[in-house]
C-alpha cells in the first residue's frame, strides 16, 4: 500500500516594513497634530485679554441658544417621528406613500434650504396665519429655526428608528405572539429596547450632526454661537473670534461622542459576558 505524502507549501513571508497605507495615515495623523499646535500658537500669540472678557458672556449666552435650539428639535423631532416610522412601515399604500415623500423631501433637500422655506416663506403668509393665531409662533426666528430643524430631524430619526426595529429577528415578534401578547405590548415590552441599542449610534451621530448644522441659524438673525461670533467678528476683526466657537463645537461634539460610548458601554454589558 502505497502512502502518498501531501506537501504543504509555507505561507508567503510577510512584507517587512512599512506598507503606503501606514504611511499616509501616519502622516495625515502628523498634518492634523501640526495644524493643531498651530492654531494653538496663533492663540497664544494672539490672545487678547480685552477680547475675551468683553465677548465671553455673548458666547456664552449663545451656547444656550443653541444647545436649547438642539435640544427642543430633537425632541420634537423624536415626537413626529414616531407617526411617521409608523407610516414608512405600514401596508397601507397611502399612509406609506405619503410618509415616503416627507422622508424624500427633507432628506433629499438642503437644511439651508429648508430654513429659508419656514422663515421667509411661511412669513410671506402674515394674514393667513394671524387669522388662524400662529403668527405669533412664526414671526419669532428662532421658533422659525426649531420649527424647520423639527421637520429635517424627524425625517432621519424614523428612518433611523425603521431600520432599527426592522433589524430585529422576525422571531422576536412570533415568539411574543406565542405567548399571547399584544402587538402594542410587543412592541413596547421586547421589540424597542433591542432595536433602541441598534439604534444609539445613528441616534447619536444625528445629535451631533444637528449640533453643528446649528450654526446656519445664524443666517435668520438667530444670535446663537455661530451668530454671536459673526457679531464678535463684526465688531472687532479678530480671526480668533472663529476659532474660539470651532473650539467650543469640537468640545461639545466630543463630550456627546464619549457621552454616547459611555451610553452603549451601559446598556450593553449583558452582552459582553
Amino acid at each position: 500500500m502505497s502512502v502518498t505524502e501531501t506537501i504543504v507549501e509555507p505561507p508567503p513571508p510577510q512584507a517587512r516594513g512599512w506598507s503606503r497605507a501606514r504611511i499616509l495615515g501616519y502622516a495625515l495623523v502628523g498634518l492634523w497634530i501640526i495644524f493643531g499646535l498651530g492654531i494653538v500658537a496663533y492663540l497664544v500669540s494672539a490672545w487678547n485679554t480685552d477680547f475675551f472678557f468683553r465677548y465671553a458672556p455673548a458666547y456664552l449666552q449663545g451656547l444656550g441658544t443653541t444647545l436649547s435650539l438642539v435640544v427642543v428639535s430633537m425632541i420634537a423631532g423624536a415626537i413626529l417621528s414616531l407617526p411617521v416610522t409608523y407610516g414608512r412601515m405600514s401596508k397601507n399604500g397611502i399612509l406609506s406613500g405619503l410618509a415616503y415623500c416627507y422622508v424624500y423631501f427633507f432628506r433629499g433637500t438642503p437644511l439651508l434650504v429648508q430654513v429659508y422655506l419656514v422663515y421667509y416663506g411661511v412669513g410671506s403668509f402674515r394674514v393667513e396665519l394671524e387669522s388662524v393665531g400662529l403668527w405669533w409662533f412664526f414671526r419669532d426666528a428662532f421658533n422659525c429655526g426649531v420649527f424647520a430643524f423639527a421637520l429635517n430631524t424627524a425625517a432621519y430619526q424614523a428612518e433611523i428608528l425603521r431600520g432599527a426595529i426592522e433589524s430585529v429577528p422576525r422571531g422576536q415578534w412570533e415568539g411574543a405572539a406565542s405567548l399571547g401578547l399584544h402587538k402594542l405590548l410587543t412592541l413596547r415590552k421586547v421589540i424597542l429596547p433591542q432595536a433602541l441599542v441598534v439604534a444609539l449610534r445613528p441616534y447619536g451621530n444625528e445629535l451631533v450632526l444637528m449640533i453643528k448644522a446649528s450654526a446656519i441659524v445664524a443666517i435668520i438673525t438667530v444670535y446663537d454661537l455661530m451668530g454671536n461670533a459673526k457679531l464678535a467678528y463684526a465688531k472687532s476683526f479678530d480671526f480668533q473670534a472663529y476659532i474660539w466657537v470651532a473650539i467650543v463645537y469640537l468640545v461639545m461634539v466630543e463630550i456627546l461622542r464619549n457621552g454616547v460610548e459611555w451610553i452603549e458601554r451601559r446598556i450593553t454589558v449583558h452582552l459582553k459576558r
